[in-house]
Order: structure tokens, then sequence, then C-alpha cells
């Protein structure tokens, strides 16, 4: 703080200086409280001293041994890099000399050959002479002042050598070709390679093998057109024909897929195949063709497409097109398969090859390409769209006949048409996996899927719709009847019992449908997994949607059982459980001790009751399925439970009287649960809270059982207010009193 001095400033500075001195004084303090450890490191300091002081003496001397032994590495180093640069020109020397000598050997050895039409060895020796370094032997001529003229000319005696050889080996294969010695074939296929011919190679003996591939498949064609019609396999035969050329294919890459590998080198497998596709494609259009016209696919797609527009009664049956199908699909998966071993064995083939990634994949997208746009692959999709139009044919027509056809076996719980229409749709579904095509098998679920929820539904539906007719007849009494009429030849029940008797069928019909449903998505995700192992992610996602669709119909199936059972509940339940229940206003529940002890004895109320519910249950036990009956039990519950809680709150009691409505609701609910394998405890929550509330002995109970701690308590308190008062020994005013 510099400030003038004068008489002004003077008590400033002092204060300044006064500060700075408390602050010197405390930094002197603490100096001062750190002097003790200052020198005890100090002394330890000076102990290691004479340490360091060796330490670095040594440290000097491994300085100088390191740099003397680098020195020595890099003088090392430098005698190797120059033992090694000679050791190098001396390889190249001997190369070039043994390349000299190798030249001069060859250059006898073709003549030799040449002369004895030793091919095999001649083409060794070009082969040789190929894989020197040519720019590097003329050099070595030149260098070579002495030998130049004998270098030179062996150049031109192999180059002319060459020349030869790759000519009359090309003339030896087509002459092999045209009279068909398959060894001689061979043997010059074998040669190409070795004269540097290798795309030569493989275009000639491809096109040799698909000559071959060419008599073969119109030989089968043939055979296929003149077989008998009532020939075993004459369902099947374009299917057999198209498997016999994809079976011909594969054969000759798996015979000659190592010819090629051992000559020509990994690598050669897609062009081999590519050129064999052409071939295959030739054929498989002349096949598809001929099958078009002779199993007259063209004319009942026709006639289907008429009969949907305008139908009329000369329609094409249906049975008649379940042996074409099969054929269709069984030529789809055989196109299929073949396919997946072009595939396999491609992809293993450029594995080997090549190791780099990307060079893979554009190789193996290709191979995609190729066959993705090949007439295979357009033949297959006219097969395909050709079957999808007959199965969807097939599948309505067969099950509208199936429904047409319904009938009721007295024996039997459902009608023949719930069997029958799941046979069709499992039978059609199964058939379109055997195609091996995803899109056939989204297409005819999806079929499927549409029938179930349209025209099957909808037959099940419109029948539980017309209701269960009214009247109190016992259904094991109908269904005896039913069978005795049919014993006897002449139909002896009325049309009001065979109406009940399938209403109950079309229940179970149903029941068993969503059943079956299941089912079928369970087993059709399993069996689809197995058929398509490596299944890319948009096919998956249409298999799931399918799937997903497939099960929407358990929902649409479901929501027909809950109208079935309400007309049930509405027509055959209610009329019959409500005068039984109301028979409780009739009783006097203001009971005295004697009537009491035989209330508990005899409970003439709720035994009456569970009496006439057995027998209203005895009578649709056997007609219903076991999911329906459960159903109808927990419909019954809910309706005796309801009507029930209201005859009970038009009704008085005394404590005896609620103690014997405690009993008669825990008999009831024991019943009905064991008529079921459905828990009944929770629809018999509010009548049990109930009774306990009228059987209490005294009024202030009732804040343990519906107090603020109470678990899974129903009642609210306005209503347990309301039941308490039908207590004729409890005040008002204590009910008003109680803190709910």
């Amino acid at each position: 703080m510099d400030l003038p001095v004068n008489e002004e400033n003077l008590q400033r500075i002092l204060d300044k200086l006064s500060e700075d001195e408390v602050s010197i004084k405390k930094n002197l303090d603490t100096i001062l409280t750190r002097r003790c450890h200052v020198e005890a490191k100090l002394q330890n300091i000076g102990k290691v001293l004479p340490n360091v002081v060796l330490i670095r003496t040594e440290g000097e001397k491994f300085c100088d041994m390191i740099a003397r032994t680098n020195k020595l590495a890099e003088n090392v180093s430098a005698k190797v890099r120059q033992l090694d640069l000679a050791r190098s020109r001396v390889c190249e020397c001997q190369s070039r000399i043994n390349d000299i000598l190798d030249l001069q050997l060859c250059s006898e050895g073709v003549a030799t050959a040449l002369r004895n039409e030793d091919y095999e060895q001649g083409a060794a020796h070009v082969h040789r002479y190929l894989a020197m370094d040519q720019q590097l032997l003329e050099r070595t001529a030149e260098d070579v002042s002495g030998d130049h003229i004998s270098i030179s000319s062996s150049l031109v005696t192999l180059q002319q050598a060459a020349m030869e050889l790759r000519a009359v080996v090309t003339h030896k294969f087509d002459e092999a070709v045209k009279s068909e010695d398959l060894a001689s074939v061979e043997r010059f296929f074998k040669i190409f390679p070795l004269l540097g011919m290798h795309l030569e190679g493989l275009k000639k003996f491809c096109s040799y093998l698909c000559t071959k591939l060419h008599e073969t498949a119109q030989k089968n064609l043939q055979a296929a057109l003149e077989i008998k019609s009532n020939d075993k396999r004459a369902a099947v035969i374009f299917a057999d024909t198209m498997t016999l050329l994809f079976e011909g294919i594969a054969r000759i890459v798996e015979v000659h897929q190592p010819i090629i590998e051992t000559y020509y080198g990994p690598g050669r497998l897609l062009m081999t195949i590519s050129i064999l596709q052409k071939e295959c494609d030739r054929q498989v259009k002349k096949i598809v063709v001929v099958f078009m016209k002779h199993r007259c696919i063209s004319k009942n797609v026709q006639m289907i497409n008429d009969y949907l527009r305008k139908p009329n009664p000369e329609r094409l049956d249906p049975k008649e097109l379940d042996l074409l199908l099969g054929e269709i699909t069984i030529m789809h998966s055989r196109a299929e398969l073949y396919i997946r071993f072009l595939k396999r064995r491609v992809k293993n083939d450029i594995e080997i090859s090549t190791t780099d990634e990307a060079q893979r994949t554009e190789l193996f997208n290709e191979f995609e390409m190729t066959i993705n746009n090949s007439e295979l692959a357009h033949g297959m999709q006219e097969l395909l769209g050709a079957y999808l139009a007959l199965e969807r044919y097939f599948l309505e027509e067969s099950v509208n006949k199936a429904l047409g056809m319904d009938a009721l076996d007295p024996d039997q719980q459902t009608s023949s048409m719930v069997d029958d229409v799941f046979f069709i749709v499992q039978k059609c579904i199964r058939r379109a996996m055997s195609s091996w095509s995803i899109d056939g098998v989204c297409a005819v679920v999806n079929m499927a899927c549409g029938i179930l929820e349209g025209e099957f539904a909808n037959r099940l539906r419109n029948r539980l719709r017309q209701g269960y007719p009214a009247g109190y007849l016992d259904l094991a009494q109908a269904y005896s009847a039913l069978q005795t009429s049919i014993q006897h030849g002449r139909l002896q029940t009325s049309d009001t019992e065979c109406a009940r008797l399938m209403f109950l069928a079309y229940l179970n019909n149903t029941d068993v449908s969503t059943e079956y449903v299941e089912t079928l998505c369970k087993s059709l995700g399993a069996e689809i997994d197995a058929t398509f192992p490596n299944m890319q992610k948009k096919d998956r996602g249409k298999i799931d949607s399918c799937l997903s669709s497939l099960k929407g119909v358990i929902l649409i199936l479901r929501g027909i059982i809950d109208c079935g059972l309400e007309q049930l509940r509405v027509s055959a339940v209610k009329p019959r459980v409500t005068p039984w229940l109301d028979a409780f206003l009739s009783i006097d529940h203001h009971i005295n001790e004697d009537e009491l002890l035989r209330y508990e004895t005899d409970e003439p109320f709720v035994q009456t009751l569970i009496t006439n519910l057995e027998g209203l249950l005895r009578g649709f036990k056997d007609s219903l399925t076991t999911s329906n009956y459960d159903a109808l039990i927990g419909l019954l519950t809910a309706e005796v439970t309801a009507r029930l809680e209201k005859v009970v709150l038009k009704s008085t009691f005394n404590r005896a009287g609620g103690l014997i409505l405690d009993k008669e609701i825990r008999s009831l609910a024991s019943y009905l649960a064991a008529a079921t394998s459905w828990s009944v405890r929770d629809k018999f929550a509010r009548l049990t809270q109930i009774a306990t509330i009228l059987s209490i002995e005294k009024i202030e109970e009732l804040a343990d059982y519906c107090g603020a701690d109470a678990i899974a308590w129903r009642l609210t308190p306005s209503e347990v207010r309301r039941i308490a008062s039908l207590r004729i020994d409890f005040r008002p005013e204590d009910i008003k009193r109680l803190k709910l």
C-alpha cells in the first residue's frame, strides 16, 4: 500500500503495518511447528546420500554398457541386412538358373511330347514355362552373351508349342464331344488349365454338360407324356420329371466339383452353375409349359374365375383339384430344395476361394441375382400363382360343402362340420407348407383365417343368435328320445327338442373350434421354424402377421361363445332360477331357538334349491364340453348370487335367521364349487359378507369386519348400514353411529 507520508495517512499506514505483522507472525508460527518434521526428513536424507552417490556411479556404468551394446547391435543388424540382401540375390540367381535349365528341358520335352501325342506331358512343360517370369527370362538372355541364342530359341519354341497345344487340345476336346467319348472329354478338360485356358475349358465343358442335360430332360419329358393314366405315378409325373432334372444337375455338381477344384482351383463353381442354370431354365420352361397345357391349369383357373363372377351349376369339382394341387406343391418344393443345394455349394466355394468379406458378399449377391432372375424363378412364381387360385377354390368349396352337409350324431357333443372344416383347413395349410414357399404359406393361412372368420364363424353366430328354445325339457330325455327315434327309423322328437340339441351342439362347436385354432397356431409355428430355419427378417414379419391373424380368430370365436352363453342364460337359466330363489321371500327369517335347531338339521330352502340346480345342470352335463359346462356353472353362479342378494335385501332377519342364511350360503357355495373346476369363491364374496353382517351378535362387531383394515371387503359403508338395518334387533341410531 503506497501512500504519501503525511498526517492524514499515518493512521492508515500504521494499521496496514499491524496487519502485516500479524500475518507474518502466523506464517512464522506455522513454519516453526513443522521444524521437527523437516529436521527428521533432513536426517533421513543424510543417511540416504551415500547410497545415492553409489547408485549414480552404477547408473553411469550401465549407461555406458547400453551405449556400447546399442552400437554393437547396429553393426550386427547392418551385417545381417547385408547378408539377407546377398542371400536374396543368391536365391534369385538360383531361381533364374533353374528357370533357364527348366526352359531348356521344357523346350526339348514339349517337342518330344507333341511328336508322341503325349498332351498331358506337353501341357505340363508349357505350364512350367507359363509359370516363369517372361521379362526376367528375356533380360537373362541379354545378360548371358554365350547362351543368348539358345535361350531365345527355347522361348520361341515354347511359345509356338503353347499355341499349337492349345489348338490341338481344343480340337481333340471338340472331337471327343462329337463322338461322346466321356473319358477323352474329361482328359482334355483337365489339360485346359495347364495351358492357361481356364475360362475356355470351363465354358466348353459346361456346354458339353448342358448338351447331355438337354438330351436327358427331353427323354424324361417325352416319357412323361407317354405314361398311361392308370400308372401309380401318373398324378405326379411332371413333378417327377422336374425332380429328375434337378437331380441330374445336382449330380453333375457333386461329381465334377472336386475335379474343377483340383485342376482349376476354388472359386470356379459360380461360373459353372451360372452356365448350367441357363440350360436348367430352358428345360424348366418347357416342363412348365407342357404341365400347364396337359393339366389344363389355365382352363381350370378360368373356370374358377367365371364361377366366382357368376355362380352356375356347372362348376369344377374341388375333389378333382386335390391331386393336382399336390403335384404343384411337389414341383415347387423340389425347386426350393434344388436352390438350397446350389446356395450351400456356392457359399462354401466362395468362402474357400477368398477371405475378403466384401468380395464374398459381392459374389454371393451375384449368385442370388442369377437365381432370382432365372426362368426357374419365373416358372415357380407362375406355378405358385396358379396353385393359390386353385387352393382358394378348393378350400372355400370344400368348407362350404362341409357346412352344407353338417349333421348331429346323438352320441357326439359336436356336429360333423367342426372336424370336417378343420381337417380341410389343416390339409390345405400343410400342403402349402410342403411347397416350401413362405409366400404360399402366408397366403393359404390368410385364406383359412378369412374362411374361419367369415362363413364358418357366421354359421356358428347365426345359429346361436336364434337362441335356446324356451321350455323346461330335460336334455337327457331329449337325447334319449332322439336316439330311440333313429333306432326305429322315425323321428319322434319335436322340432323344439332338436333345436335345443342343435343349439348346444353349436355352442360346443364354437368351443372345440377355439381349441383347434389354438392347437393349429402352436403346431404351425413349430413346423414353420423347422421348415424355414434361416428365415430373413421380412419373411419372419410375414409369418408373425399371419399367425397373429389366426390368433384373432380365437377372439372372434370366444365372442361367439359369450353370445351363446348369454342366450342360454336368458332362455334356460334365468327363467328357472328366478322362481326358485324368490321362494326365499316366503320364508320367515325371524327364527327362535327351536326352529334354529330344526333349520340346521334340514336346511329346507337351500336343499331344495340345490336339488333344483342339480336337476338343471344334470341335463347339460353330458351335452356340453367341459369348458362350456364350467362356463355354464359360472354363469349360473353369477345369476344365483345376484338374484339371491336381491331377495335377501327384501327380507328381514333376527340373529338366528342370519346364522341360518350364513349356513345356507356356505352350503350353496360348496355345492357349486364342487360342481366345477373353476373358482366360484369370488362370486360369493358379497353374499358371504352380507351373511356375516346379518349373523353378528352385536352391532359394534361390524367395525372389526368392515373397518379400514378389512381385507377385500366388497360392500360400501352405505351398503353395510342398509344390510345392518335388515336386522330387527339392531336399533337405527346404533347403525348410524357406526364408524365405517
